[in-house]
């Protein structure tokens, strides 16, 4: 068993004897997210002064972040990123941690808590934190006989549960989860990602009914399905199909949804039982008043698993405020604190689409003023509901830029635009009303993590420098992010100018603390050829981190060519598989076809490949190639072989495609063999590895119709021999002219300059960053000087010409034989792609 968060393997206790019996007992029962920030709020106000403090939590491991549990499943986070108290934080302030222990009931009369384990654990004051189940519909054959699930069913609640289901994604292709709230939407699609098919079954007419109207979930399930996930509504599963094993599920209409994976999400339920065995009040949750204290006085209860005024929430801001409330009563630093209820408003992301949800999503009232606007076609639902000149409720689907001004107007009730449809168009209102300087110090900025902007202010005033220290201490933006670009003007603000920089902000990988300067020469230094290596000498403990992987990757097979020693898990999936996947789950197939030209024998092949494996789309891409759209995973090695061509490297961060003009064979315009000096190019540099994609254009004249002057590297012909060659162009989202890198006088030339930009850039540039990024922030001055000198510039051309003949063709080298063997396992198509004629 791992245990998560630091702790030695199988250590489930630590025990701080010093002084416990001195002081109060308190005993926490429950250490996720609500009883640990519980357990914080006492020892911020002093508490340890005042109490012995034990928590009782029944899973092993330290405190988590559960919200975080779908980028975890999704491959986007490791477990460790999202710990929030490891087993060594208990120890170092004075908590006793007993982890993997279940506590059975209270025994109020004597003030005693038992243990599965046998323990007996006294106490003064006892809070109950034991939060939420995940709910398992009856269905027949869901459970064995001894209770437990059925092998390849699992809830989406825990670590363990997140856990099993990454292991299962490496052997199972189909996957059904149900529950189309947000919890089963994010595994949907982060099980998709891992290539499974997958289909989602939700018992209500519309997804996330309990947020979003009928009208919202319709276009949620719009966006859904345009992702290629299956959505089956208004719909009840009776029966899991499988004895030794899950193998499908049976809808209540008869139908059969065959499966290897089904996830259960439907829903969660309070953790009772202890409070109902012990003789507490229990309705829908467990009953406590404004101060959060149950029919017994001495017995409090937060988080899920409370009942306030008849409300119980799922979320975790109201926890949050339960923490709080209880620690200022039970620290005596405002014994008459209360809690009144919440205002729950959430901003997340489902399924990659942003939603923000406050208050109610329709009009309860006749004289409720009720504005939507809705574009289905864009994926867009915006919605606001207005009592009495006070915003009442909100709903952003799609398009949140509004989502600030909302949010202030709700908490605050500040004054509304008369023109209520100003609420939601005009973005002008929210920058103009809510600025960081005018937002309340209690605002509340990370959900996640209960954050308000005095938290923000307090932890620079304390001395946290710069972003990433706030960050680290108060833990704002380290949940679903969506805050942090808020959390950075918070900190600019509050710093006033004197900010410093993040040390991980000139890291090259975040998981290992070193310029790319620096780990560039460790890595020679220490002759460090794969990227476990690299870990395993230079990250902290050897730790290895999936979000580094991929960069280190590339960067060693710069350095080391040849010579460099390649692991699977540090490739994109693109890498992996030579081919550019697809939002639904296909992938599409490029060849190389240099400079843009090819052969009537080409064409004939390609033609034979796309009706061979039914292709869905062929279409000519913007780099003068033909793409192949909508191929099965499965199907690529063969498609290879059949294509008998190279790569066009369309999928990878590195050298891509050089698109040219006709030039001076057949223009009349023409001043210089674009086409050849085109092909040239690309056969010198075909897949380089790069920091980033690089792509290239050649024209032969300055009217430009390859688009040369807005490409990483562009030549231009100007007549008399002589080329241009430009660098650092965009026409992406932003458009940027490249710089006029010099001016030569020979094709020669030409390749020479290029390798040594290419090559320059390739080592000094951050990772992901673009020519037109790297440029601008080096100076095209400092560049030129550099790329001018012949002498100094003979290590440039030496690591190029290295890259250059490390080269060989992706497809020729993994077509025959799988370099794993789940490299191009069956799992796709995910839907049934139209089939467009290929003309």
């Amino acid at each position: 068993m791992r245990v998560l968060g630091g702790r030695p393997e199988g250590v489930t206790s630590l025990h701080v004897d010093d002084g416990l019996e001195e002081r109060a007992r308190l005993v926490v029962v429950g250490n996720g997210m609500a009883g640990a920030r519980f357990v914080e709020e006492v020892l911020d106000r002093g508490g340890d002064e005042q109490f012995a403090i034990t928590v009782l939590g029944d899973e092993p491991h330290g405190n988590y972040n559960r919200i975080m549990l779908s980028p975890v499943l999704a491959g986007e986070s490791h477990e460790d990123d999202i710990v929030l108290n490891s087993h060594d934080w208990y120890a170092d302030n004075g908590v006793t941690l007993r982890a993997g222990v279940r506590v059975e009931r209270i025994d109020t009369a004597a003030k005693q808590v038992h243990a599965d384990d046998g323990t007996v654990t006294p106490y003064d004051h006892l809070v109950l934190a034991t939060g939420s189940y995940s709910f398992v519909p009856p269905m027949a054959g869901v459970r064995r006989d001894d209770g437990s699930l059925l092998p390849g069913v699992y809830g989406f609640r825990t670590i363990d549960e997140t856990r099993a289901m990454l292991e299962a994604t490496g052997r199972c292709t189909k996957a059904v989860v149900m529950g189309g709230g947000l919890l089963g939407l994010e595994a949907a699609r982060a099980l998709q990602g891992h290539g499974l098919k997958v289909e989602l079954v939700h018992a209500m007419p519309w997804l996330m009914n309990a947020q979003l109207s009928r009208e919202a979930g319709a276009i949620l399930e719009q966006s859904v399905r345009s992702l290629g996930i299956a959505v089956h509504l208004d719909v009840l599963a009776t029966e899991v199909l499988g004895d030794e094993h899950v193998e499908g599920v049976l809808l209540k209409d008869g139908r059969r949804l065959d499966c290897d994976l089904l996830v259960v999400a439907a829903g969660v339920r309070p953790h009772t039982d202890v409070a109902v065995r012990s003789g507490l009040e229990v309705q829908r949750a467990i009953v406590v008043d404004d101060q959060l204290r149950t029919d017994d006085p001495d017995v409090y209860a937060i988080g899920e698993c409370a009942q306030h005024r008849g409300e119980v929430y799922g979320l975790v801001a109201p926890a949050w405020e339960h923490a709080k409330v209880l620690a200022d009563v039970l620290t005596g630093t405002d014994p008459d604190a209360e809690y009144t209820g919440s205002r729950t408003a959430t901003k997340l992301k489902v399924a990659g689409v942003d939603v923000a949800v406050m208050g109610v999503s329709t009009p309860e009232r006749d004289d409720d003023e009720f504005l939507v606007i809705s574009e289905p076609k864009r994926g867009v639902h915006l919605s606001v509901v207005v009592r009495d000149d006070t915003l009442v409720g909100a709903t952003l689907l799609g398009d949140t830029r509004k989502v600030a001004f909302l949010t202030q107007a709700f908490d605050r009730g500040a004054p509304l635009p008369e023109e209520r449809i100003r609420l939601l168009v005009d973005l002008s209102d929210g920058v103009e009303e809510v600025g960081v300087a005018e937002m309340p110090a209690d605002s509340q900025v990370c959900n996640c993590n209960g954050v308000s902007k005095g938290d923000i202010c307090g932890a620079v005033a304390d001395g946290c420098g710069s972003v990433g220290a706030v960050m680290d201490r108060t833990r704002a933006g380290k949940g679903c992010g969506s805050c942090k670009s808020l959390v950075k003007q918070i900190v600019e603000w509050a710093a006033d100018g004197d900010l410093a920089e993040d040390p991980a902000a000139s890291w090259y990988v975040p998981g290992i603390p070193m310029a790319k300067r620096e780990l560039v020469a460790a890595i020679r230094e220490q002759d460090l050829r794969s990227v476990s290596a690299v870990f395993a000498a230079l990250a902290p403990g050897g730790k290895e981190d999936a979000k580094s992987k991929m960069g280190l990757t590339s960067l060693l097979k710069m350095l080391w060519g040849a010579d460099f020693v390649p692991q699977k898990d540090g490739e994109f999936i693109n890498d992996r598989v030579h081919a550019n996947i697809q939002r639904d789950g296909t992938f599409s197939v490029v060849p190389q076809m240099k400079g843009g030209v090819t052969t009537p024998a080409q064409l004939r092949r390609i033609a034979d490949v796309a009706e061979k494996y039914e292709v869905p789309m062929v279409k000519v891409t913007g780099g003068q190639r033909i793409d192949l759209l909508g191929v099965r995973k499965e199907d690529l090695p063969a498609m290879w072989a059949d294509l008998g061509m190279p790569s066009g490297y369309a999928y990878g961060k590195s050298m891509r495609t050089v698109k040219t003009c006709v030039g001076s064979d057949f223009c009349r315009f023409g001043l210089g063999d674009s086409t050849q000096l085109g092909i040239d190019l690309e056969t010198r540099f075909q897949g380089i590895e790069s920091p980033a994609k690089i792509k290239m254009a050649v024209v032969g004249c300055p009217r430009n119709c390859a688009e040369a002057y807005v490409k990483d590297v562009g030549v231009v012909a100007v007549g008399n021999g002589k080329w241009e060659v430009y660098v650092g162009g965009a026409a992406g989202a932003s458009v940027r002219k490249g710089d006029l890198l010099a001016t030569v006088s020979s094709p020669e030339e030409v390749l020479t300059l290029t390798g040594r930009f290419v090559q320059y850039y390739r080592e000094n540039a951050n990772w992901l960053e673009r020519t037109y990024d790297f440029v601008p922030r080096v100076g095209l001055e400092a560049i030129r000087a550099v790329l001018a000198d012949d002498e100094a510039c003979a290590d440039l051309d030496a690591g190029i010409q290295r890259s250059i003949d490390a080269y060989s063709d992706p497809w020729g080298q993994d077509g025959a034989e799988p370099a794993t063997p789940g490299q191009f396992r069956t799992a796709l198509p995910m839907v049934d792609l139209p089939k467009v004629p290929v003309r």
